[in-house]
């Protein structure tokens, strides 16, 4: 079964570090484009950052001088570094991406990780 799932998330004081994991598992799957988000209690979810397959990133405006993703093709793994996080960056943070399998191109939601940022 293809599947996402992230992890990385954790309590974290203002002014830390996470970095957030998204890896892609499956008979034959490959990782394509990827978009992480986040989302808080009553809100939408807001695209934080994106990547393709050839590692064009791409930012939220108010987050590119703080985030940093990456990616790691040959373990199927997208990265998102989190630097000098604030309490506003607490949230829940999804993985989105297109994976290749068996020759069918499909797009997959994780189940998300938290992260919570404390003043």
């Amino acid at each position: 079964q293809v599947r996402l799932v992230e992890s990385g998330g954790d309590l974290v004081q203002a002014g830390g570090s996470l970095r957030l994991s998204c890896a892609a598992s499956g008979y034959s799957s490959r990782i394509y484009f990827v978009e992480w988000y986040r989302q808080v209690p009553g809100k939408e979810r807001d695209l934080v950052a994106a990547i393709t397959r050839r590692e064009t990133p791409d930012y939220a405006d108010s987050l590119k001088d703080r985030f940093t993703i990456s990616r790691d093709n040959a373990k199927n793994t997208v990265y998102l570094q989190m630097n000098s996080l604030k309490p506003e960056d607490t949230g829940v943070y999804y993985c989105y991406a297109e994976l290749l399998s068996i020759g069918t191109m499909q797009v997959y939601w994780g189940r998300g990780t938290q992260v919570t940022v404390s003043s």
